[in-house]
């Protein structure tokens, strides 16, 4: 098992579909480093591929890349996907024919001025230096899901111990048994109690979390929508061993699958994530780096952009592509030429394809909470990920991996992705309304109120309802206590009523 790599089931890349799905499931790596990281991992594979070069005067993070002087890029260098099962001929027939199909190197009609990045540069900063530098952990990213749910206030303590003993080292794994969360005078119906708490938690995202062992965790990242959904099961359930071990004859017997099919689906399982809690493992980020820009035209329309102007446009080498069609070379060089060749063009496919997600998640999100960035955080409305998986086009764990750790520079400031994913409740009138936007009326209501007669939980109850929000009593208690407030005895002010 490869862990943190998904495919992303292209549907503009459908020729070479076998070639590019390897290379397709390990960009998921690409897609959720953030924009530092990323430089630094664009840094690495150039100090180890003499193949990947660089446009003249593009940077890595400060540090201005110089190209080789005997660059004499052409038309033919944009794609380079070399066979390793067939001879060259073929390999440069086929270049022909992918050129138009798979762009490899960025478009530059998104990147920005280099004086337009000076300009920028202390706006950033400051922006920068006001922003949030430490991320969400696990176990809190977990807890604020939870307190947005209404659930049996029982169900919601067992879940929020079980939360408490998730390690994000750990991958997420719940691996403490569940009877020893319990007391040890537990009963029968203790233990069916906990389970439906834990059921709870594997609810949350990102998905797989609370999981016991391996199967459990990848099963979970199932949708029967899934092109080999039962044989995905099979496989999970019953061989992951074998798989493991690569002993696909014996799975075949076993299964009476074939090796093609079993082979497929090894790739598929390939794109869950194995350890959906490391995702939360950096405890400590020096500065937070925006990933993508959002700004107001003069007709007040919101537009996205990737921040990725630190980003080195990348091709394959001109040298190495001769070399390669060189009579002279030697088998021992043909083969090093193209192991590189494919490394690079996965490298730049795999830019390109973050490039590209991020860029629709980013626009998904935007378009579905235009009300926060218009009115503000009272605005917000309620949003899963699988709602911006289905517009993309992608699965929820793409949408997961693709805002981790990545951040927006807003009109109201640089802000994490996730923020935007918040639960919600509906209006009588069967309108989405924000947990966040609740618990701001709650705030407004309580802040208001005759402190010589405060109102109760009750009252508070009816005075959402009267604002379009039906809430349940024992949810408003819930979140009037998680906000901090103290209960209506506790708020009443007596000097106010002896007067």
């Amino acid at each position: 098992m490869s862990g943190m790599r998904m495919s992303m089931g292209l549907q503009a890349r459908q020729i070479q579909t076998q070639k590019l799905a390897p290379r397709m499931i390990q960009s998921m790596e690409i897609l959720q480093l953030p924009l530092l990281a990323l430089q630094e991992r664009i840094e690495q594979e150039m100090n180890e591929n003499p193949l990947l070069e660089f446009q003249e005067g593009d940077t890595i993070g400060e540090t201005e890349l110089e190209a080789p002087s005997n660059d004499t890029r052409s038309e033919d260098e944009k794609e380079l996907v070399v066979d390793d099962n067939s001879d060259n001929s073929e390999d440069f027939e086929r270049l022909q024919n992918m050129i138009a199909e798979l762009p490899s190197t960025f478009d530059d009609s998104f990147r920005r001025s280099a004086g337009g990045m000076q300009d920028d540069a202390d706006r950033r900063h400051d922006l920068m230096a006001n922003a949030q530098s430490r991320p969400e952990s696990l176990n809190d990213f977990l807890l604020h899901q939870l307190a947005e749910m209404d659930i049996d206030d029982r169900i919601e303590k067992l879940a929020e111990r079980i939360i408490s003993v998730l390690d994000a080292r750990d991958g997420g794994y719940l691996r403490t048994p569940l009877a020893d969360l319990l007391p040890s005078n537990h009963t029968e119906a203790d233990l069916v109690l906990a389970e439906e708490a834990l059921a709870v938690v594997q609810s949350l995202e990102p998905v797989g979390i609370a999981a016991r062992n391996l199967s459990e965790c990848l099963l979970k990242q199932l949708a029967p929508d899934f092109p080999h959904f039962e044989e995905m099961q099979t496989l999970i359930t019953s061989h992951l061993e074998d798989l493991a071990a690569n002993r696909l004859p014996q799975i075949a017997k076993k299964t009476n699958y074939s090796i093609e099919l079993i082979q497929t689906v090894r790739d598929e399982l390939q794109g869950l994530n194995p350890k959906p809690g490391a995702a939360f493992m950096e405890t400590h980020v020096p500065n937070v780096t925006p990933d993508i820009v959002l700004e107001q035209d003069e007709d007040g329309e919101y537009k996205v952009r990737l921040d990725d102007d630190r980003v080195p446009t990348l091709f394959i080498s001109e040298y190495y592509r001769q070399r390669l069609q060189d009579p002279n070379c030697s088998t021992e060089e043909r083969e090093f030429i193209k192991q590189k060749i494919n490394g690079a063009q996965w490298l730049i496919d795999s830019i390109e394809q973050r490039r590209s997600t991020l860029t629709k998640v980013a626009e998904a999100i935007v378009e579905h909470q235009r009300k926060f960035f218009d009115e503000g955080p009272e605005a917000i409305e309620p949003l899963k990920m699988q709602q911006i998986a289905d517009k993309v086009g992608v699965h929820v764990t793409t949408v997961s991996r693709a805002v981790d750790d990545k951040w927006m520079q807003t009109p109201r400031g640089i802000l994490p992705l996730r923020k935007f994913f918040v639960g919600g409740t509906q209006t009588e009138d069967g309108d989405d309304v924000a947990w966040a936007t609740i618990r701001i009326k709650l705030q407004e209501l309580i802040d208001k109120e005759d402190k010589a007669d405060p109102y109760s939980d009750e009252k508070l109850v009816d005075e959402l309802k009267k604002a379009g929000m039906t809430v349940a009593r024992r949810t408003v208690t819930k979140y009037r206590k998680r906000m901090g407030i103290q209960s209506s005895r506790q708020r009443k002010d007596w000097s106010l009523t002896q007067k």
